[in-house]
């Protein structure tokens, strides 16, 4: 599918679904154009070459399955690679999404294999706001990326609250549970990191402002955007040192419980060791025991037995063994 937004002066917005005439559109003075593929067809793909003349290896990179994500210069266009992610949930985790990105001098071209909101959003803006166009293709590059970096804040407001609860967790009755969401979270933690880290580096070379496709004053507004991803880039490494921290006390807390049966059971030991013993030596079949004349000799036998019992349970209170 495509969805394509044609600005002229005096003329405001116009939105245009399906193929059009692109190469002529973007020839008017003052047009900004920007045509937006969603899992496009072969048809609607071809678009890239007949009417944008992208390079063979461009295309390529946006048919790929898994590209790298990288900005490369050629002279008349930018050609871009980017990640837009969500978080699906703690089981599944992050989905990323490939957003391929041309920028020419006037027109701005988006390819992209999933749905996503933030395309809602720009499609509502552009429609009901002519700046967006107005301002030139170079600015609407950059709302772009900001509003795909700007997406990593639900993601980082949902890690919050996902490691707060394992930190209740953990010092609360933690389980086999929580240990798998600690794990899930810094799994999860370190893939966004992974995509962030690459995007950083793209966000450093459109600041330096060496692209005549952007303008010196918007290379500041990407200096912004660069600064929310070293931002979240840190956000995360703190996350992940609190999910390693719930990991030692989860760790510990086990150990801790682990000691506290092995102690209980050792006692049980200790107390049941003197009545073994009675009962192991008066079960022997001597022929002349004491125990066989006297009247009382069973009760007496039992009285032995609770006594020592009795007796070790008092010494292990007095020694604040349990």
């Amino acid at each position: 599918m495509i969805r394509s937004f044609y600005y002229l002066p005096n003329r405001g917005v116009e939105v245009i679904e399906g193929i059009a005439d692109f190469d002529r559109m973007s020839a008017e003075p003052g047009a900004v154009l920007w045509v937006d593929l969603q899992t496009p067809t072969d048809d609607e793909s071809f678009v890239l070459t007949h009417d944008f003349d992208f390079h063979p290896l461009a295309i390529e990179d946006v048919i790929s399955e898994r590209p790298r994500t990288k900005l490369d210069d050629y002279d008349s266009y930018l050609f871009m690679v980017f990640q837009v992610v969500d978080y699906v949930g703690r089981e599944e985790g992050l989905k990323a999404s490939e957003l391929d990105v041309f920028l020419t001098k006037n027109v701005l071209v988006s390819v992209h294999f999933d749905e996503h909101r933030i395309f809602d959003y720009l499609y509502h803006r552009a429609e009901r706001d002519e700046r967006l166009l107005s301002r030139g293709a170079d600015f609407l590059f950059h709302t772009l990326i900001d509003t795909a970096v700007d997406n990593y804040n639900a993601i980082l407001d949902t890690f919050e609250y996902e490691v707060d609860q394992v930190e209740d967790d953990v010092l609360g009755e933690s389980d086999e549970d929580t240990l798998r969401s600690i794990f899930t979270l810094r799994r999860d933690i370190i893939q966004l990191k992974r995509i962030v880290m690459p995007q950083k580096e793209l966000l450093y070379q459109l600041t330096r402002g060496d692209s005549p496709l952007i303008s010196t004053k918007l290379a500041v507004y990407f200096s912004d955007i660069y600064d929310h991803l070293v931002r979240i880039n840190d956000v995360a490494d703190a996350y992940r040192e609190n999910l390693i921290s719930s990991l030692e006390v989860y760790y510990s807390s086990v150990s801790t419980k682990t000691n506290e049966v092995i102690k209980v059971l050792t006692i049980l030991t200790a107390i049941f060791i003197p009545p073994t013993f009675l009962v192991g030596l008066w079960g022997m079949n001597f022929q002349h025991m004491p125990e066989l004349d006297w009247d009382y000799g069973y009760y007496i036998a039992i009285g032995a037995i609770l006594l020592s019992m009795i007796g070790m349970i008092i010494v292990f209170r007095l020694k604040k063994w349990f």
